[in-house]
């Protein structure tokens, strides 16, 4: 057992000085939560190298272990800028781990999708729901709702993001929180959801479970709708995207500079990239909904299911979301596992 924790601890030391090193170098960004298979960061990445020449090394921590990070290296930062789900940027604020930056295009953002400071700015969202490898359901219908997820004939079919950790499962949370009549102050209706769907034996992973949706070990996903149609359209899997008939909520993702970043200026110049026309055009053409919605083409519109299949999805108080998700986290780790 020491010996594992010592290669794991060399294993991690190793990733530390990479990135230290990386950090280094005038034409380097370092983005902490940027994965080339989760909302096409792969397209964005290579395209900020192109126009800008600045190289942002992928990197394939989750939300939470996004933050963690900063908060750790709060003395000695390492990240320039950081990309997660809009309750981490608030909680990244409280923290103060991050700065304020007003970036181009700043007066076309709406109102609810950036902090007043430019702590944190919203580049895209995404409506939750289930993504669905229909091939690999064995004959059993496309689920429709978050009720149908608890039959029996899905069992060991389900998976979802760690919601303790990543901020996509929190949002699933919060989603059949919602829709099953809870509140922000009140998570009784998810995590007795969660409790339930224990008897399906789910699959829990804390990194995004793109490829393994995509091979089929996880026929079920619950996901935002952009990875759905990725796979739909780019992958060509037999992929189907549903938003539960009970409803489902649509959340930013944001991105921030981090405070005191070793290359700030070129932090600076990689959000201006992506909330800039070719950079949102890029997160339009993966299927997210831009934070610039000029930036979403009627070609790529097309893609999405119709609005009123969307009349379902809500937005929720994003600051009452950050507030709550410590106390949820605790109880799920409490109660679930």
């Amino acid at each position: 057992m020491k010996k594992v924790t010592m290669i794991t601890g060399a294993l991690a030391l190793t990733a530390g000085s990479l990135f230290s090193s990386l950090a280094q170098a005038a034409d380097t960004a370092i983005c902490y939560n940027c994965p080339p298979e989760w909302a096409d960061w792969g397209t964005q990445l290579n395209a900020i190298a192109k126009d800008t020449g600045i190289q942002v090394p992928q990197d394939n921590k989750n939300s939470g272990q996004a933050l963690a990070q900063l908060v750790a290296e709060k003395g000695n930062p390492v990240a320039d800028v950081v990309y997660y789900g809009v309750s981490f940027g608030i909680q990244a604020d409280s923290a103060g781990v991050i700065s304020g930056y007003k970036p181009a295009h700043w007066d076309e953002i709406p109102a609810g999708m950036k902090d007043p400071d430019g702590k944190w700015v919203a580049l895209h969202s995404g409506t939750m729901g289930f993504m669905v490898n229909v091939d690999a359901l064995g004959g059993a219908p496309v689920p429709q709702s978050w009720d149908d997820l608890l039959k029996p004939e899905y069992k060991g079919m389900i998976g979802y993001l760690d919601p303790a950790s990543a901020f996509v499962g929190y949002v699933a949370a919060v989603a059949v929180n919602q829709a099953k009549g809870g509140n922000m102050n009140d998570f009784t209706p998810a995590l007795t959801w969660f409790k339930k769907l224990q008897a399906n034996q789910p699959i829990v992973p804390k990194q995004t479970a793109y490829a393994r949706l995509i091979s089929g070990e996880i026929p079920i996903l619950l996901d935002y709708d952009f990875n759905a149609y990725r796979a739909k359209y780019k992958d060509h899997a037999n992929v189907a995207f549903v938003i539960p008939k009970e409803g489902t909520v649509t959340v930013p993702y944001v991105i921030s500079l981090v405070k005191n970043a070793p290359h700030a200026d070129n932090g600076r110049k990689v959000i201006d990239y992506v909330l800039s026309d070719k950079g949102q055009s890029i997160w339009a053409n993966a299927f997210l909904r831009p934070v610039r919605t000029s930036a979403m083409s009627a070609e790529a519109k097309k893609f999405f299911l119709p609005d009123s299949d969307y009349a379902r999805a809500q937005t929720v108080n994003y600051q009452q979301m950050a507030d709550a998700q410590k106390a949820f986290s605790a109880k799920y780790l409490s109660e679930i596992r």
